[in-house]
């Protein structure tokens, strides 16, 4: 696998150096704190000639650096269910989340909040591939990453371990912010066209609908974690 530009590689050398195998930098690449801090790190560090860069990053706007990591490695549940109640992540269940744009996006969101963690469902789903580290900017060094073969199982583990679960709904939900939310949680999200599937439903504790007082469109699934993200965030930091 590939990383491109600058805060997608700087974060990985923060935190995951032993992941990467080389970096490459475009001939005349002017930030050299990259590049400083990984030598110290041992981490190979070649500078490339700008046609060779181009047809190593296929043209992609990778801000003159790229580094070749190895394939991604995912988290497993366990790790974060065996602890006290009080260290649980907040867990987000994506439902049938195809596209590599909003999972990037909504890594690099729960990243900046802090304190959640994605699992994904092994099949129909987007997994972690270079287009959704290009949007993640970063963020899944900050993110444990799960991926499971069922994830109506992995429900009934977590919800077995004291979770509550909540998910969304267009309307007749509770407004979020108005909800006492109860930890650790976690939370459902399903494709912004089908929403999650009803086999998921019976493990539903909470219904949310986040207001929209304009037009009543759907929230992106990306745009919907956020607000929802922020405030589950600052019910648990209140605790």
């Amino acid at each position: 696998m590939k990383l491109y530009g600058k805060r997608s590689v700087m974060e990985r050398v923060r935190v995951n150096p032993q992941t990467i195998k080389r970096i490459f930098v475009e001939k005349g690449f002017s930030d050299q704190e990259i590049p400083a801090l990984a030598r110290k790190k041992k981490i190979s560090v070649e500078v490339v000639d700008v046609r060779r860069f181009y047809k190593m990053t296929r043209g992609l706007n990778s801000q003159g650096i790229t580094a070749d990591i190895e394939d991604y490695q995912y988290d497993e549940i366990d790790d974060y269910l065996d602890v006290a109640d009080k260290d649980k992540p907040v867990l987000v269940f994506l439902d049938g989340l195809t596209d590599p744009q909003n999972l990037g996006s909504i890594i690099r969101t729960l990243a900046c909040v802090g304190g959640f963690c994605v699992v994904l469902p092994r099949r129909d789903s987007a997994g972690i591939t270079e287009a959704v580290l290009r949007v993640a900017n970063g963020g899944e060094n900050y993110v444990p990453i799960i991926q499971v073969v069922n994830l109506s199982n992995t429900l009934q583990k977590v919800k077995s371990r004291g979770y509550l679960i909540g998910t969304t709904t267009m309307d007749s939900g509770k407004n979020p912010r108005h909800t006492l939310l109860k930890f650790p949680f976690g939370i459902i999200l399903g494709s912004e066209g089908s929403g999650i599937r009803p086999i998921l439903e019976k493990y539903v504790d909470y219904k949310l609908t986040i207001p929209m007082k304009g037009s009543k469109l759907s929230y992106n699934v990306a745009i919907a974690t956020a607000i929802l993200s922020y405030e589950i965030a600052c019910q648990r930091d209140s605790v």
